[in-house]
Order: C-alpha cells, then structure tokens, then sequence
C-alpha cells in the first residue's frame, strides 16, 4: 500500500479523536482535567485501561519475543492478575478514604513532606522514561513506514505526533482521555482480532492446528522451571504482581483514572475487570505472535547467523528484511499482507500508541502542578492563573517527551519492552518501598533522610545486577529486580524509623 494512503488514514483517525475530545472537553475546569470531576463511568474507565496498560510496546514487543521466549510472557500475566486484586482491596480503599486528587498526599499524611515530594518525584521520572520509551518504539515504525518515504526528519514525526496529543487533551484532560482511550482500545483489539483471523485463514489453520505447528517449534511454552533461569515461574509470577502494584496501584496516571470513578465499589470492579480482561487479550496477544512467525516461515522467513564484532548473532530474515524481535509485525503487516491489513495494523498501532502516551502527558502534568508546585494549596492565584499554569506544565512536558524520544532513537534497543520493564525495576522500587511501609508499619521516619534511601536503593541495585554473575553465581536477576529494590528501601526506611508518641 502506498504511504500516501496510509498517512490518509492516520489524519481521518485523528480527526475522529479531535471530534471526541471536543465533545468531552466542554466547560472543563481544573477539576476535570486532572480526575474527570469524580464522575467516570466504571466500565469505560476498564475498558479504556487495557489501551493504556498494554501501550504499543505489548502490541509489537510481546509478540516478537515468542520465539526466543516462547510464552513465558503469560507467567508475568498470571502476577498481574493477582496484583489488580491487591489494587482493588489494599490500596484503592485507602485513596477513596483519603479522597485523594494525587495518591502521593497519602505519603505526606503516613510519612511526612519529603517523603511524599520523593514518591512524586520518583513518579514523574518513572513515567517519564516509560511513556518516551513505549512513544519512541511507535514512532519509529510509523517513521519507517510512511514519513520516511516523503524525507520527513524523525524529530518531525515525534514533534507532530505530540503535537496531535496536545491538542486533544490540552483542555479536557482526564475527562477527555477516558472517552478517547475507549475508542483507542477498541481500534486496537479490532486490528488484533482481525490480524489472527485473515492469518490463520492464509494458513488454511484452524486453532487446533495453529496451537500444534507452534508446539513443533516450541513456541507454546509456559512454565519455565529452572530456579536459576530469569524466566523461572516463581520468580516471573512475583514480579509481575509487584509490577502491577507498582506501575499501577503506585502510578498517578493509572490511579487517577480510577479515582475519577463515583464510588469505591465501582472502582474496584474496574480494577478487577481489567485484571481478568488483561490476560485474555495478552494471552491472544502470544498467541498472535506464534502465527505471525508460522506465517513468516511460509512466507520464506529464515534465521541467519552473522559475525558482528567477533561474535555470533542470529537475525530472523524475511526476504531482504530484518524481522527480528520488535520488526516482526510490522514488517509482516505492512510487506506480506494485503493494503487493507496494512492499514488495520496502522491504526490498531496508533490506537496502541496515543493511550499511553496521553495519559502519561496528563498525568505528569497533574503531579508536576498538585505534589510539585502545590498548586491545590496555593492561595495566591485564582482558578484562571492555575489553569494557565498548568496548560504550561503540559506544554513544558510534551518538550521533555520530545528530548526523551530522541535520546531513545540513540539507544535504539531491539526489545524494547525489555528496556521498559528494566528502567521500572529502578525507578518503581522506591515507590514500592514507600508505600509497603506506610502502609504495613506504624513506626514514623526521620523525613529528612527520605530521598537518600530512594536515591541509594537504586544505586545499590545497579550494581548488583551489573555483577550479578560474580555475586550470585548461575543465578540471573530478571524482573525480580523491582522486589529487591522495595526492599531496600523498606529496610533503609526502618533504620531511619522509630516508634510514634501517643501525640503523633
């Protein structure tokens, strides 16, 4: 299909997104912009979640991964589940009952200032590596697939995409992104739903037969067994649930979504729909992966073996086309499949793309105004000037998304779901630690000391997993590395801990 038509598409996408955002955008106020007036339907809130928790980076990454790591992906799935239930009965209760608009006042209130300015601090640098990362990843297939042919620079294609962001959430915020992530996650199951059937219908395969030719290749494992293996079940299973916890029930951009919902009940009935809705999709997600590299083999795909600086690396090839990890898709897509699924792939990418990243702009853009600059608290502005500062906020971070962006163009990772999840397992345990505390201890800590415990937790994890074979042996640290950095800590907030006066 020619660029030309695909970019079409695109700009009538767009333009149906901009019609959304209009709708819901009227009158909006500050209220609205960061928790949507507390008046979201539940079940829109569910639905649109599954855009933003699985981003563009599941919806090429995942799948790419299934033949180096066959299903193993699903162990994280199964801990994600569990950690929506803990979302749902630990941690949502707690901000209803505090009737929080940032859930990191809940730091002040247990803690103390610093460690609420830490929490939010740590917040803001997580989702922003991790939104740039998933935008990065989009970006650069839609910059290979259509604006390259036409010269256009990859700083202009970022530039213009979050400029379309802006404009569609630039008033209503969080009232407006609920609508939209609705319509986003719906173009993006559409497009995978579709992609599996015109695939297994090419194949002449039926499920049956699909899941058996995947086994003969050993695509359809799941349960990794070897307790020093990084995709050991226990280990995979923990992890996800902690990341889920973290990423989710620690993370201002997912939380404020569920916080905008009328009453705790409902809230938790999101929660606990997404969990359950989650794993089905990414489970169709694996499965997808599995046809789409019996459908590159049919179609002459072949791994080759190369030398590159004196070692072996193997590539999986597709024609003249490297089709290796995150490539697969949408080289198979848009060169070996028909105009019209080209352009499903196109927009179910952007639908992929805008939920994650949208959400993230807004939500920085809430933290950055209400736990950084105090905004909610400040008396000496009024409801206009407030609101001219945050659209600014807004601005200054789609300029901060735009240079993150660019520097992960540099790093230009194969897997970059891999980066994403490693970068959390830094930037997230700080969050785990401070919440784990607050919330299963009574002691007070000396708050001044916060942030250097956040700081070296971090730190202290770099190294250990940096020499992870000198310390630990055959042992591999995977996406447990989030766990060991909530209990540093914890431990490094115990010692600077000490029992409360019956005063405080």
């Amino acid at each position: 299909m020619s660029p030309g038509l695909l970019f079409s598409f695109v700009i009538g996408y767009f333009v149906l997104l901009l019609i959304v955002a209009w709708y819901t955008s009227r009158n909006a106020t500050n209220e609205s912009f960061f928790i949507g007036n507390r008046n979201s339907n539940w079940m829109l809130v569910a639905f649109g979640m599954i855009g933003t928790s699985l981003s563009g980076i599941t919806f090429v990454s995942v799948p790419g991964a299934v033949s180096t790591e066959a299903f193993a992906y699903f162990q994280v799935t199964i801990g994600y589940l569990i950690g929506y239930i803990i979302i749902a009965f630990v941690l949502l209760p707690l901000y209803y009952k505090l009737n929080l608009t940032s859930i990191y006042n809940y730091l002040s209130t247990r803690l103390g200032f610093q460690s609420y300015k830490t929490g939010a601090s740590f917040f803001i640098l997580s989702r922003t590596l991790g939104a740039t990362a998933r935008l990065y990843l989009v970006v650069k297939i839609l910059q290979d697939a259509i604006l390259s042919n036409y010269n256009i620079p990859f700083w202009v294609t970022t530039l213009t995409i979050l400029l379309m962001i802006l404009i569609y959430t630039y008033e209503g915020g969080v009232k407006t992104i609920v609508y939209t992530d609705t319509l986003q996650t719906t173009c993006m199951l559409a497009g995978l739903i579709i992609c599996v059937v015109y695939m297994l219908n090419k194949m002449d395969m039926g499920f049956g037969e699909s899941i058996a030719a995947m086994s003969d290749k050993g695509m359809t494992k799941i349960f990794f067994t070897d307790p020093g293996s990084k995709l050991f079940f226990i280990k995979q299973i923990i992890a996800g649930a902690f990341i889920t916890i973290t990423m989710t029930g620690m993370d201002q951009e997912m939380m404020q979504k569920n916080i905008s919902v009328k009453t705790l009940k409902d809230s938790q009935k999101n929660v606990v729909t997404l969990g359950f809705t989650l794993t089905g999709v990414i489970l169709l997600f694996l499965f997808l992966g599995g046809l789409l590299y019996l459908y590159a083999y049919q179609s002459g795909g072949q791994n080759v073996t190369s030398l590159v600086d004196g070692k072996e690396v193997t590539k999986f090839m597709l024609g003249s086309e490297n089709a290796t990890a995150d490539k697969l898709f949408p080289v198979v897509a848009l060169h070996h499949m028909p105009p019209i699924v080209s352009v499903i792939f196109i927009i179910a990418l952007i639908s992929a793309l805008f939920p994650s990243a949208d959400g993230a702009i807004t939500a920085l853009t809430s933290s950055f105004c209400i736990d950084i600059l105090g905004m909610k608290r400040r008396t000496d502005m009024d409801d206009a000037a407030k609101k001219k500062l945050r659209q600014r906020i807004h601005l200054g971070f789609a300029f901060i998304f735009l240079i993150f962006v660019l520097v992960f163009k540099w790093v230009n990772n194969s897997s970059m779901i891999g980066v994403i999840l490693k970068v959390a397992g830094y930037t997230y345990g700080p969050l785990l630690g401070l919440f784990t505390f607050g919330i299963i201890t009574k002691r007070m800590v000396n708050d001044k000391l916060v942030p250097y415990i956040a700081i070296a937790s971090p730190v202290i994890c770099f190294f250990l997993d940096k020499y992870q074979k000198n310390i630990f042996g055959n042992f591999e640290i995977g996406l447990e590395l989030l766990v060991i950095n909530g209990l540093l800590t914890y431990i490094g907030l115990w010692l600077i801990s000490y029992k409360p006066t019956q005063t405080e």
